[in-house]
């Protein structure tokens, strides 16, 4: 942009979601998609949103489709805060921020740390969106080295100390886009690292109640002493992501100054959709929706995990997820995903390309791979083509056009 440009200069740098992108050309019936971060739609609880929404209106009238406090909707608020308890944390009502999905939580953050130029430490692969959040405020990013056990905590201190970061953003159940999950000790001993050395934690939590495999894992909040943790979570993936409705935990200065950015931002998150999830989860067999939830999506990757044995030649891996939605691949060093997906997309079948989760540089031959948005007969037709994909590249010869 020249100086002469209306636009604000911070434009310059924000790129645009390649998964966004992607998205349009997977409307498309015809395109098997692994690519957009999609719970599965045949799962949504319509009926019971129905009575949800027709209870909601019967009992609060209009006072539901009105403007309402930019806290959230106290019952609600009231809700989360016992959900909190299971989890592992204490977090009192007067401390859960209801925002318009979990996404307005980094946006929030973001405005409220950062200052063009200052340091946010990630996982190095991490969210997109996340990237995108933070850099439209102009923030930097410094990546904390990972291993195949996620983030490694004792790698942050001497990162503190080099570049004094703003905070230090994780996503530590089912990670977007690997699909790890970080172990109980590291969370702790990162807790710990964070009251040392006074670091903000941003854990970012929407996947963690959809664990098929082991047991939960106490929140990174959990060990959090020193007040320095912000949780964030989300109803999108355990009801549905059109009621836009998430929240955060977060110490009583935090949680002042987030309210004034949501002011100043939306005014408050949807009553409507606050009194209607709020029955549905008073109302509702919520454990039996999540076990269904949980049970269709474990049976999903373990049915992807055996078709990409099968399928893909050597010299590729993949993680295997405890719960979430994704799996990451890993190719050869040779692999280009960017030009893979772009052949891909020529045989009906879409994904996303690594590079896109890195903050800096990286991924090339890696891509992303959701396993919760397709039917077991679209993941046994799309692991197909994919596979035949790589091969013949691997091979060097062109595959046929479908």
């Amino acid at each position: 942009m020249s100086d002469s440009s209306p636009f604000a200069h911070r434009l310059e740098k924000l790129r645009p979601s390649t998964i966004r992108e992607i998205l349009k050309v997977t409307a498309q019936p015809e395109i098997i998609s692994f690519a957009g971060g999609l719970p599965a739609p045949e799962l949504f609880p319509v009926d019971a949103v129905r009575a949800a929404a027709d209870f909601a209106l019967q009992k609060y009238g209009a006072s539901c489709l009105q403007y309402g406090p930019s806290e959230g909707f106290r019952p609600l608020r009231e809700w989360i805060s016992a959900e909190m308890a299971t989890r592992g944390v204490t977090a009192p009502a007067d401390q859960v921020l209801v925002t318009t999905g979990s996404q307005q939580v980094l946006d929030l953050v973001g405005k409220a740390y950062l200052n063009p130029g200052d340091v946010v430490l990630t996982e190095n692969p991490t969210y997109l969106a996340a990237i995108q959040s933070f850099q439209a405020l102009e923030g930097e990013f410094v990546p904390v080295p990972t291993d195949a056990g996620g983030l490694i905590p004792d790698a942050v201190p001497d990162l503190v100390r080099r570049h004094r970061p703003k905070f230090l953003y994780t996503i530590p159940n089912f990670q977007n886009p690997t699909g790890v999950t970080l172990a109980r000790e590291r969370r702790a001993r990162l807790a710990a690292i964070a009251a040392e050395h006074r670091l903000v934690i941003v854990e970012d939590d929407p996947y963690g109640q959809l664990r098929y495999r082991g047991e939960p894992i106490e929140p990174i909040k959990h060990w959090d002493a020193a007040g320095l943790v912000l949780y964030a979570s989300t109803f999108s993936k355990t009801i549905a992501p059109g009621l836009r409705l998430g929240w955060t935990v977060a110490n009583p200065e935090v949680f002042n100054r987030l309210l004034i950015l949501k002011q100043a931002s939306d005014l408050h998150t949807s009553m409507f959709d606050q009194t209607v999830a709020h029955t549905y989860l008073t109302q509702t067999d919520q454990t039996a929706h999540l076990n269904r939830i949980r049970r269709a999506y474990g049976e999903r990757f373990g049915l992807m995990d055996e078709l990409l044995r099968e399928a893909l030649p050597a010299g590729y891996t993949w993680t295997k997820p405890d719960g979430g939605m994704f799996l990451w691949v890993t190719g050869p060093d040779s692999l280009d995903s960017a030009d893979l997906l772009q052949e891909a997309i020529a045989h009906k079948v879409a994904f996303v390309p690594g590079r896109d989760f890195f903050p800096r540089e990286g991924g090339r031959n890696h891509f992303r791979l959701n396993f919760s948005n397709s039917t077991p007969e679209r993941i046994r037709e799309g692991v197909s083509r994919l596979g035949e994909l790589c091969r013949v590249r691997q091979a060097g010869t062109a595959p046929a056009a479908r």
